[in-house]
């Protein structure tokens, strides 16, 4: 989107941070809300407070104090955020997409700051970790981000003085970055948000407890999973009662039966058994990518996932036994030879095509990154109390909510949609590589030529 265009919104955009006067008690604190969100949708080579507050004309301790120490409700604001897409955007088959995203960061102050894995890095470095809920309808181009918290490593919370420096509450427990996820979907629910299914990596789908509390919150999903996850594709027993024992200590019940076939990885399964083995691979089109059409080969059956016990141990009624029937997708790139995992919760009957359109869909919160950051400035933060960093992200997601909210209604009217973020415009040929990403999985007819011949991007006119 042309910043010549932004000029123009400023009335829509007036409209729009109205709906979040609700979450300040003050004139000012409004006045402070169009401040920063204008700053974020400006042309400043910079969007951090300082630049802001320079933009606009008034002290940067302003911004600063609205961020870290004003009294105004940023939890109201997400509220009122996912209240708005409920409303507005409701769509019985949009995907949530959950992600982590990280913010390179020097020194050991800023919150929750350590040396961990960074995508934005693409290795080991000091950054912050952040849990991100996307979402995105699957008939339109439509994507926002609903909300985001800081992870907080156990480092940081074991150490009181640190913590009490960055303005962390004593009371925040340590949470994992798959049950800040689930702390994110029920809240998005609670507000009226629906998803027809989510969707996440291996990161998250490798807890199994993660995956069991969503179905049973009768959320759909489809997770990537690790190599190593484990279940069963051939139902093992589960004995509920047994006889009365007169001596030893009683059994518990239900638990597997001693001739059940043992669980085993995800890996090894699909293998080897030929409940697996023996499936002829599909072909799917997935979606059109800068180097030509991208080919997923897929095949799936039914399958048990292995349960955690409730309180994450390995004993107790209920440990290792058979979840309720899942799906496993095996999927294969067809160039690269890349393989990944999938486990739904989808239930029988459902198309292949359904769930690989849902599982190659966290490309869209890849993209609100791209567009958050690369755009509205959502990692040039440089505030390190705890409160200052999460109302950023809170109001970086308002911003960028009136973006897209102003992309589709571009697109209703007939007009050609706009980029959000310069960064992702990339010199491509529509002609010859069209963009589908939003539209469904196709699936390829076979034929007798190898799939892998398929037209290199090196003989592409394009290039």
């Amino acid at each position: 989107m042309e910043w010549q265009e932004i000029r123009l919104l400023r009335k829509q955009l007036e409209g729009f941070l109205r709906g979040f006067d609700g979450c300040f008690a003050r004139s000012e604190g409004r006045g402070h809300l169009r401040t920063y969100v204008r700053g974020q949708l400006s042309d400043l080579p910079r969007k951090s407070v300082e630049p802001i507050a320079d933009h606009a004309g008034i002290p940067p301790r302003t911004l600063q104090d609205f961020l870290a120490a004003h009294t105004w409700d940023h939890e109201r604001a997400i509220d009122c955020l996912q209240q708005h897409v409920a409303e507005h955007f409701h769509d019985d088959h949009a995907v949530g997409v959950i992600d982590e995203t990280g913010f390179p960061k020097d020194g050991n102050q800023t919150a929750g700051v350590q040396r961990q894995y960074c995508g934005a890095m693409g290795k080991i470095g000091n950054c912050v970790m952040s849990v991100h809920l996307g979402y995105a309808l699957p008939s339109e181009t439509f994507r926002c981000t609903l909300d985001s918290q800081l992870y907080l490593p156990r480092s940081w919370l074991n150490d009181s003085d640190r913590c009490q420096a960055a303005g962390i509450p004593e009371t925040l427990p340590y949470r994992s970055t798959w049950r800040i996820a689930l702390d994110l979907v029920r809240r998005a629910l609670r507000n009226g948000v629906r998803f027809g299914y989510l969707t996440f990596d291996e990161n998250f789908g490798k807890a199994p407890a993660f995956l069991e509390t969503l179905h049973g919150w009768g959320q759909q999903y489809v997770a990537e999973v690790p190599s190593s996850f484990r279940g069963w594709l051939l139902e093992p027993t589960v004995l509920q009662k047994g006889r009365h024992q007169s001596k030893g200590r009683p059994l518990k019940y239900p638990r597997l039966s001693v001739k059940s076939t043992p669980d085993n990885r995800v890996d090894r399964l699909c293998r080897y058994s030929y409940l697996m083995r023996d499936q002829a691979w599909e072909t799917f089109h997935v979606k059109d990518g800068q180097k030509g059409p991208i080919l997923w080969r897929a095949k799936a059956a039914r399958f048990r996932m292995k349960l955690p016990h409730p309180d994450g141990g390995r004993k107790g009624t209920g440990y290792g036994l058979p979840s309720c029937p899942l799906w496993l997708i095996v999927a294969r790139n067809v160039l690269t030879g890349e393989i990944k995992y999938f486990v739904s919760n989808a239930p029988a009957g459902t198309p292949l095509e359904e769930l690989l359109r849902v599982a190659f869909s966290r490309w869209h919160i890849e993209r609100c990154f791209q567009d958050e950051k690369s755009f509205l400035g959502m990692d040039h933060f440089e505030c390190r109390r705890y409160q200052a960093i999460r109302r950023h992200l809170v109001l970086t997601a308002i911003s960028h909510l009136f973006l897209a909210q102003t992309r589709l209604e571009q697109m209703r009217r007939g007009e050609k949609p706009s980029e959000l973020s310069p960064a992702s415009q990339s010199r491509r040929c529509l002609r010859c590589h069209p963009i589908h990403a939003t539209g469904p999985t196709q699936k390829v007819p076979s034929t007798d030529q190898p799939i892998d011949s398929a037209r290199p991007a090196s003989q592409s006119p394009c290039r």
